[in-house]
């Protein structure tokens, strides 16, 4: 869902993003297979620890280019408050 209010814009680690969770798809592919050929469950939990961490690092990358460019464009727009309450929204659906 796109917030209409917060308008796409250029962020400075899009692609490194895009690269990692492209990578990531393919990793989850991998454990799918993992789980069809009845592989030791230890050993798909362990995959699945990775995929999760690895989410939990684009996740930081995603938090880092909000940080340096909308926080701090809104600030500069003196729309700082309205810009946190969103990255707090967003923070809780992230954290569940």
């Amino acid at each position: 869902m796109v917030d209409q209010s917060h308008p796409a814009h250029p962020h400075r680690q899009t692609k490194i993003v895009a690269d990692q969770l492209a990578r990531t798809a393919g990793h989850v592919s991998s454990i799918k297979r993992m789980v069809e050929e009845g592989r030791p469950c230890p050993e798909v939990l362990i995959q699945l620890a990775a995929v999760r961490a690895a989410i939990d690092r684009a996740a930081k990358l995603v938090l880092e280019d909000h940080v340096e460019s909308c926080l701090r464009g809104a600030a500069t727009n003196g729309m700082a408050d309205e810009e946190w309450e969103r990255l707090k929204r967003a923070l809780d659906s992230f954290i569940r």
